[in-house]
Order: structure tokens, then sequence, then C-alpha cells
């Protein structure tokens, strides 16, 4: 395990430089791996230890180094000591490598594996709440929704695998001027009848045309505004309509996240906190934190001269509240009911303004708390189409995720071994969704592309589960052989050494990801694996190899098998044991 070699370089650091050995820890690092060169196993920056404060930060680089490394020796864990511009190389005695590495496999601990890293331990704990999806109401799953659900359940995943207590929160726009003109619309457009029929594309087909009325009528709109206020004034038959709608939307989209694979612990929305909404309306009054502009909308000035040229609007003219009014009081009060340690709100690039605004009206109003919430923002996808043309719902973007992956899978042997074959190309189809979508930096937009995206070769989804399917196969059919403590002088190989130098990495992986938030770390690191593991595979055979050999390859196998898995998971992509 990457943290026992680290803990015991870090000591004989501590020892020669007079320095605790915990300022090392997080200094030490695995080396990446490149499959046609050898190469150590860690390295220790120059540069950083003359940053820290350990070396004199002025001299020649190179000689500190040097003359550092000729003070370290060799031990029964290192056993080679190198140097190149600027870094100390560290290479752990092979043998060793192989045997603690592959300890926690014997012991039925790889699910943990990684987590008991010192790196890890830095990382702050607590509760963590994550708001993410949060489509609106009455309206059908759009494709865009995607990146919103699938980062935010990445997030939640990495935060509750890493120790933290996480709150899974759908915050839905269930309030707001579309609801008075959806409210209107549906008196004029809507049927009862055709809504138990099918209910969001009824009201899409109704929100789709009262937007058309209200552009040249003037009574429609009129007839939005009243609807809404008779909705913020509670009046029972708006309210009941309302209730109608949210309802029906809800249950609709638990069956996407069904498909997702994806849950929530919570679902809110704007409808709770109105009522609030007017309470911090107050509290910004009674603070003189609220102005009213020549508009009589209620505005809150922004501006570090203080001279209202920047302004954030909480209410229009008429009184009633807006999003970002909501959402001060939704702050406000998961603080209170939670006690979070941190939140994370998930939405698209374009929001970034309006939570900057956010935070810095919860810092005015006296919330410390509000240093602790973070926006993670992404970008757009472009080019998202099914054959038949322009996507507009999620649920048409899974379908056909899922009958091109059928189609692709038909023309192998496995498939027709399955029990369900189209189960198994729904969960490929959405693992290569979510490895096209997290392979770059989250805040980039990128072009989607079905045929790259479901290929069986290349860094895909398909490649990540085949590799998982394949090595699960592996395993299986060798269950006869005996898992019991192996020889690790048995997997000298090169092939070998290299899939365990990659694994040194994950700790470090996993830091990476709870530091910045994004999935690319991960996902990078896991088709590395896996095209390591395709090498092996192809190199070191289980079948006809003496019994000591297969089992000790086995193992191996099981190493890389169980931290593909345990990855896969994290991301949100439930792994298949046959493809």
């Amino acid at each position: 395990m990457a943290c026992f070699f680290r803990r015991k370089i870090a000591a004989k650091l501590g020892r020669t430089l007079q320095a605790p050995e915990d300022v090392f820890i997080p200094v030490l690092s695995a080396v990446p791996v490149f499959k046609k060169q050898k190469s150590a196993d860690f390295r220790l920056s120059i540069n950083t230890l003359r940053d820290k404060g350990i070396l004199p930060s002025s001299g020649n680089v190179q000689l500190q180094t040097e003359n550092l490394a000729s003070q370290l020796k060799q031990d029964n864990v290192v056993d080679e000591i190198s140097v190149e511009r600027g870094m100390i190389n560290f290479t752990i005695h092979r043998k060793l490598l192989v045997e603690k590495m592959l300890e926690p496999f014997e012991k039925q601990e790889d699910v943990k594996f990684g987590l008991n890293s010192e790196l890890l331990n830095q990382l702050k704990k607590g509760t963590t709440l994550v708001e993410y999806s949060s489509p609106n109401i009455a309206k059908k799953f759009h494709a865009g929704h995607l990146r919103s659900t699938i980062i935010g359940n990445f997030i939640s995943n990495l935060k509750q695998f890493l120790g933290n207590n996480v709150i899974r929160m759908n915050y839905l726009g269930d309030w707001g001027m579309q609801f008075g003109l959806l409210g209107a619309g549906f008196g004029q457009f809507g049927c009862q009848e055709k809504l138990k029929q099918n209910p969001l594309q009824h009201l899409f087909e109704v929100y789709v045309q009262v937007n058309k009325e209200v552009e040249h009528n003037e009574d429609m709109k009129q007839a939005a505004r009243d609807f809404f206020r008779q909705l913020e004034q509670h009046e029972s038959q708006a309210l009941s309509l309302w209730q109608q709608f949210r309802d029906i939307t809800v249950q609709e989209y638990q069956h996407i996240y069904k498909r997702l694979g994806i849950h929530f612990d919570v679902y809110s929305g704007e409808s709770e906190h109105q009522g609030q909404a007017l309470e911090v309306v107050q509290q910004l009054q009674s603070q003189s934190l609220l102005k009213t502009s020549e508009k009589g909308t209620g505005v809150v000035d922004l501006s570090s001269q203080g001279d209202m040229s920047s302004v954030c609007t909480l209410l229009r003219s008429d009184g009633t509240s807006l999003y970002i009014t909501r959402d001060l009081a939704a702050a406000a009060a998961r603080k209170q009911q939670y006690q979070f340690d941190e939140m994370i709100y998930v939405t698209d690039k374009s929001q970034a303004n309006h939570f900057q605004q956010l935070f810095q009206i919860l810092l005015a109003m006296g919330h410390s708390w509000a240093q602790s919430c973070q926006h993670v923002p992404f970008g757009l996808v472009q080019g998202m189409k099914t054959r038949t043309g322009e996507v507009v719902f999620l649920e048409d973007v899974l379908d056909e995720a899922r009958a091109r992956m059928l189609n692709n899978m038909s023309q192998t042997k496995t498939t027709k071994e399955m029990d369900d074959p189209e189960h198994t190309a729904e969960k490929v189809g959405i693992s290569a969704l979510i490895i096209q979508d997290f392979k770059g930096p989250l805040q980039s937009d990128y072009k989607f592309d079905w045929d790259r995206m479901l290929q069986a070769q290349g860094d895909t989804g398909v490649f990540l589960q085949y590799t998982h399917a394949r090595l699960r196969s592996l395993i299986r059919m060798n269950c006869q052989i005996d898992a019991a403590p192996f020889d690790a002088s048995l997997l000298p190989e090169q092939t070998s050494i290299v899939i365990l130098q990659h694994l040194l990495r994950y700790d470090e992986v996993l830091y990476q990801s709870a530091l910045d938030l994004q999935p690319k770390h991960l996902v990078n690191f896991l088709l590395k694996l896996c095209h390591l593991s395709a090498k092996a595979h192809r190199e070191l055979p289980v079948k006809g190899s003496p019994h000591d050999v297969a089992q000790a390859r086995l193992r191996l196998f099981g190493a890389s098998c169980s931290v593909l898995a345990s990855g896969m998971m994290i991301l949100g992509i439930t792994p298949v044991e046959k493809m």
C-alpha cells in the first residue's frame, strides 16, 4: 500500500533532515508509469522542500538534490535511490512492493483500498450537502440536466467514499413566474384526461402554447401574473393545481433517476422557501442592506464603492420574490436544519454570477458559513442528437444509447450467453455517456459523438466495462485455484510491476479529485489501469501456468478488477459482470 512505503521513506527523510516525518508525507508522490520504460516508485521535489523552508531557498538546486541523496541509504524497503533534475527517486524492493500492494486483496479489505492513506487524512471530514440535478417541475427531464445529475452524483459518491456524511439534495424548480404561465395556460389549453395519459408531454405542450400566446396577448400575460400572485397568497385552487403538477413530475423524474442508478436523500424545492424569503427580505431591511431602485424593485448594492454600480434584485416591483431571494432563504434553512460543514451547488457555468452574488449577500448578512459554500460549474454539451433529430429529452438519449449498444453487442458471442442483454446494454450505454462527459475539465463545453463514445477500444466507458467484465470472467473461470497466501517472487515481470506502480497513485488521485471535484483524474487513472491490465492479460496467462504462478497472477488481476469496480462506482457507473 502506498501509505506504508510513503511513511517509511518519510521516516528516512525525517531522520536525515531533523524534521518531523509528517511534513514529507504530502510531498512524496508516486511516479506516473509508462508502458515502455522502467521507472522508480516515488519521487521527491527539492523545490518543494525549499518552499516549505526545510532546505535553504538559496543555492544550486541540483547540488542540494545530490547532497541530500548522498545522505540517504538503501535499506530493507528502499532498494535504489537516484537523482534527476531537482528530483530524488526511490525504488522499492520488488518482492516487498508486490507483497504489500496485494496484501489488502487477501484480507478482503479491497473495498477500502487506498483509504487508509495519510494524504486522505488531511482532508476535512464532516457533513457535505450537495445540491444537484434540480430540474424544473412540469417539464420533461431535458438532456441538459444530465451533466448536473451525473456530476453531482460523482461528487456525492466521492465525498461519501472518503468518509463524509453526505446529504444528496434535489432542489426542484417548483416556484416562480413560469407557474403563473403554466397555471393560466392550463386553464385555457389544458385537459385533465391528457394529463393522466402522458403528464409531462401534455404539460410541455401547454407551456409551449402559452408562451406563444403571451407574445401577443396582454390578457394572457396578466392572467399569468394573477395566477402566480394567487400561488404566493396560498389560494387553494391555484395551490391544488400546482401540487398536482409537482407530484406527477417528481414521479416521472424518479423513473429516469432509477435508470441512471441515482438516488436523493431529500427532494426540496423553491416552494418550501417562499415564506422564508419574506423573512430574508425583512432581515435585509433591518440591516439596511435592501434598497428600493428607481423602478420600485428591491435591490442589494454589491458594488465595492457603495455607488449602486452593481446591484442584485431580490424583489419585483409588485413585491413578489425572485429565484435568488428563495435561494438565500433555502441556504439559511439548510444550515439550520442540517448543520452542514460544506454545501456544494452543481449547475452550468452560466449561473456563476448568481452564486457569486448569493454567497456575497449571505456574508453581508453575517453568515460566515457562506465561505464553506461552493459552486461547481460545468460547460455545455454540443451536438447531442438521436437518429430522429435534435434531442430534447434525456429519456431519448438513454433509449438511443441502449439501442446502439445492444446493436454493437449483438455482434459478439458472449451477448447470447447473457440473462438480460438489454439490461447490460443500458448499463454500458450509461457508462459510455458518463465517461465521455467526465474525460475533460468540467467547465469545458464538449462535442457529443455517438460513434466515438460507444467504441469498444480506446478510452471509453465501453472499454472500461469490457475490461472489468473480462477480469471478472477470468476470476470466475479460475475459482478452483486456492486463494491462500501467494509467493510474491512469482510476479517479477515488468508487466506486473507496472500495474502495482500505477495502483500506488490511487490515493493521490482520490486526494486530487477531492480538492478540485473534477472526475477527470479518476477517469484517466481507471482507463490507464484498463490498458495496463489488458496488456497483462495477454502476457501473463493463468490457464496452463503452474498452480503457484496462476495463483499469484490471479491475485494481481483480482486487485485490478477490485480497484476498477471501486473507481467506477465512485464515478456513478454500475460495473457489469459479462459483456
